[in-house]
């Protein structure tokens, strides 16, 4: 969260001429109500399969740019679909830079909690290791502003198709 996957996702998508989804706003939109609610409702295990579910639809579309949530990776099923259906780029961003992007927002269920510092360093410990792995493509969007970071994707694109 907060490392910039929509804004550097749609920016691809435009510089690639391809359209841009996120999985976060198709449940949204399929369901009808934000993020927050379903967790309020559903706890994060509800949330997690649904977010499964629209992965796996969103996954058979071919040429598309897709910016997931950072925790489809959890799953072993996600990162599958997503490793078997195209490339996969982790935007790597330093625990201080996620706090600062995200210490206002209050639509992110997982940082509401006395320490969200804490919250956030936990969900980094874990989920790392997964992205590191699954990851095609890796861009550090702490250090770089995003029309940068857009373009060192596009380098190691065109690397990769090539």
């Amino acid at each position: 969260m907060g490392a910039g996957k929509t804004t550097i996702g749609r920016q691809l998508a435009k510089s690639l001429g391809l359209p841009f989804y996120d999985s976060d706003k198709a449940i949204e939109e399929s369901t009808g109500v934000d993020i927050p609610t379903i967790f309020e409702f559903e706890g994060e295990n509800g949330f997690r399969d649904r977010e499964q579910k629209m992965l796996q639809q969103l996954t058979e579309l071919k040429g598309i740019v897709l910016a997931t949530g950072g925790g489809a990776i959890l799953r072993e099923e996600n990162r599958k679909l997503l490793k078997e259906n195209g490339i996969v780029i982790y935007l790597q961003c330093s625990i201080d830079r996620i706090m600062e992007r995200t210490r206002r927002d209050t639509q992110r269920p997982l940082l509401k909690t006395a320490n969200p510092k804490e919250r956030i360093e936990e969900l980094f410990t874990e989920r790392e290791p997964l992205y590191l792995n699954c990851a095609d493509i890796i861009v550090d969007t702490g250090i770089m502003q995003s029309k940068a970071a857009v373009n060192h994707i596009l380098e190691e694109y065109k690397a990769i198709k090539y």
